[in-house]
């Protein structure tokens, strides 16, 4: 009701709160309440008087236009009345009984005061109409009890002042985050930074180092400021004397004292003039962020300190720039001046294969344990490596696997949450993580994996099983000076590859493009090192003449490849570096010191000297051609013993990187090359594959190996379906 007559509608989800209401507030350009702004409403029941006020947050096409507010039990009425200097009534205790405030509803529950208020106002004709709706309601998260926004007394921390030099070391260069995109989540906090409120009302955490006492009487007051000052020196101790007039008019002056040093002496003392060490403990994100100094002695100056402080870089999520990498900064530069890091790496979120964050309660999250018992933690690091992008979250589908016959069955919103799956290959079932009852956990538990370290693992195997050629092919290794430049064309070729992949790796690792990094490594383990230059290396190694300069060069490659790999595959890459130091002790082509661990071992370095970006283009070239080949045979069904004849058409410049290596194509691609060049003719019984990127038409007879009259008839007959 308004107090000079008539009434304006509002609506409410909680009709309780009605009795905390201070204001209806409505938009300043709402013509419908232009002419009630100034004027005074009435709360109902309790007949308080309160204004009616202008203010954009309203919404004046939701609901009637007109807002109740209750800056004491909403955080949008709370903003509401601080602009417009409402009063703040708390009307409950933290019981969710209503106290004093409340009036005749004082001692009743919230919700029983919800009925009786309600049916209090329809008895008054107050009531216009009842409507469903929906809407979000806060819960506890471990009880599930519907939660209440209250007022209530708190420590905060005035950020303001610790905003700016923070923002100036991001802005300035001093800190780097990584991609340069979540500067801009940085900046916009800090540009609109609030204060911070610091205490929490729980039984887990740093408990806040602040005594107190309330007095009546100023003197008092003052002497035991005295008195708390005379415990120690300003650099152990500070105080503060605050007057509060209390809501019955009394005033009371409080004594704060805070203790730099927790349990000493100074705490026995504080207490024994009758202060009271404050109950509350400190939010979590602030004991956090003082982390990156805390933990190395400060506030005393240690070595550690001196060492540590500031670190190089953090490594971190998206979702707590703001609760933790910023305050790490604010923290930093106001206790010590100085950043606590010099590089913020922002790393992609794992999601599940619907595109969900991974959760422990959704039951829809990979054990790292199951990963790595199943395919090893090479794997799982190596995998890791490969999906972290620069760009988008990682989407990583989420197996169950079978213990009865390992099959991986896909996770989905119903079975992720079910006691037991039953597998469809093998149709028996299986517990999961949710298993409770007797009958439930009396089945074997399937693990939770995902098939995107398929990969990665077959890789480790790829890699060990060279290394394992390698060793095995040491005996007699001596380590001698090798002239570069009258190695075979293949050693000259893996030692610019090396160099290049070490540059490339190099620069990758530092600018954080752990997936390019990884791809890389890869391709040059995989297609260059194990499945090219291994293979070209056999003859030689069982060729007397030739074989100490070939050792050389590939226990140099081996040994270049496990300081690359081993940030991404430690185990394997530690375990091979072992054995590799017991067969070939002292070996390097590029002067880097001996160490018995690779984690411990000098990072490579890119020889300059051993760039060939010609015969780095005449490889690329040869592996595309033998891949080609190899495609053919796979196609026809070729057995591997059969050699093949193989005519390459291409331009002259490509014929002089090709042509020499005619021998290669025998030992690598089971091919007899007859004719290169562009004048090179096609077969009659001829299966062809172009390379366009390299301009180069690859043919291969197959004469020897179809029978060309049934070939006809088969493809005549395909002809004939179409």
């Amino acid at each position: 009701p308004l107090k000079d007559g008539g009434f304006v509608e509002v609506s409410t989800t909680r009709p309780e709160t009605i009795l905390g209401d201070t204001a209806v507030a409505v938009h300043p350009d709402d013509e419908r309440y232009a002419h009630l702004i100034g004027k005074s409403a009435l709360v109902p029941i309790l007949n308080r008087e309160i204004p009616v006020i202008a203010d954009e947050y309203v919404d004046p096409e939701f609901g009637t236009g007109a807002l109740k507010v209750t800056p004491g039990h909403d955080p949008n009425d709370y903003e509401i009345g601080k602009r417009h200097e409402l009063a703040m009534i708390n009307i409950m205790n933290k019981d969710a009984t209503l106290n004093d405030a409340a009036g005749p509803y004082a001692g009743l529950d919230r919700f029983d005061a919800r009925k009786q208020l309600w049916a209090d106002m329809e008895a008054a004709g107050l009531v216009v109409r009842v409507e469903e709706r929906a809407h979000q309601v806060g819960h506890c998260q471990r009880c599930n009890t519907i939660v209440e926004p209250l007022l209530s007394e708190q420590w905060w921390v005035k950020t303001k002042p610790l905003a700016e030099p923070s923002i100036e070391a991001v802005r300035n260069g001093d800190i780097q985050i990584i991609p340069q995109r979540f500067e801009r989540t940085y900046f916009h906090w800090m540009e609109n930074i609030r204060d911070w409120c610091i205490s929490r009302q729980l039984w887990w955490g740093h408990r806040i180092p602040i005594w107190s006492a309330s007095f009546t009487n100023e003197n008092e007051a003052t002497e035991l400021v005295r008195q708390a000052t005379a415990l120690g020196g300003d650099d152990k101790i500070a105080t503060k004397l605050q007057k509060d007039e209390q809501d019955d008019g009394t005033i009371s002056f409080n004594v704060f004292v805070c203790l730099r040093d927790e349990e000493s002496p100074l705490e026995a003392k504080a207490e024994a003039l009758g202060m009271q060490r404050d109950p509350d403990v400190l939010d979590t994100w602030f004991s956090s962020a003082l982390w990156p100094h805390s933990t190395l002695g400060w506030p005393q100056k240690t070595k550690e300190l001196d060492y540590f402080y500031p670190t190089s870089t953090l490594c971190t999520s998206r979702d707590i720039i703001t609760l933790w990498v910023a305050r790490m900064v604010l923290m930093g530069l106001n206790n010590l001046n100085e950043i606590p890091f010099h590089e913020v790496f922002i790393h992609p979120t794992i999601l599940d294969g619907n595109g969900e964050r991974m959760s422990k309660s959704k039951g829809n999250g990979v054990d790292p344990i199951d990963i790595i018992d199943k395919f090893g933690p090479d794997s799982l690091r190596f995998g890791l490596a490969r999906l972290a992008t620069e760009t988008q979250d990682v989407r990583m589908p989420v197996q169950y696997e079978c213990p009865h016959c390992e099959k991986l069955i896909d996770q989905t919103k119903k079975n992720r949450v079910a006691a037991t799956v039953v597998c469809p290959e093998c149709k028996k079932t299986f517990a999961t993580q949710w298993a409770e009852s007797e009958a439930d956990t009396a089945h074997p538990k399937g693990a939770v994996v995902s098939e995107k370290f398929e990969t990665s693992r077959n890789f480790v195997n790829k890699l060990w099983n060279a290394a394992r050629f390698v060793l095995m092919n040491l005996e007699g290794y001596q380590p001698q000076p090798i002239d570069v430049e009258k190695l075979p064309v293949e050693d000259r070729w893996l030692l610019s590859r090396l160099a290049t992949v070490t540059a490339q790796v190099t620069e990758g690792t530092d600018q954080f493009k752990f997936a390019e990094v990884a791809r890389i490594l890869y391709d040059f383990a995989w297609d260059e090192f194990c499945s090219f230059y291994v293979e070209i290396a056999k003859p030689r190694l069982a060729d007397d003449s030739q074989r100490a300069v070939t050792q050389n060069v590939i226990a140099h490659g081996l040994d270049t490849l496990l300081r690359l790999l081993h940030p991404t595959m430690p185990f394997v890459t530690e375990s091979i570096w072992g054995y590799l130091g017991e067969l070939a002790g002292e070996r390097g082509l590029v002067p880097v010191a001996a160490s018995p661990f690779v984690m411990t071992a000098d990072w490579p370095i890119a020889n300059k000297d051993h760039y060939d970006q010609r015969i780095e283009r005449q490889f690329a070239e040869f592996q595309e051609v033998v891949g080609a080949i190899r495609r053919i045979r796979a196609s026809q069904n070729i057995a591997p013993r059969e050699t093949v004849p193989v005519s390459i058409r291409c331009s002259e410049s490509s014929q002089t990187l090709l042509e020499p290596m005619k021998a290669y194509f025998d030992a690598l691609a089971g091919a007899d090359v007859i004719e290169f060049g562009p004048a090179a003719k096609a077969f009659d019984t001829d299966a062809p594959l172009a390379l366009p990127l390299i301009d180069v038409d690859v043919h291969v007879d197959l004469e020897k190996f179809i029978d060309v009259e049934a070939e006809l008839s088969r493809l005549e007959k395909l002809l004939g379906q179409l």
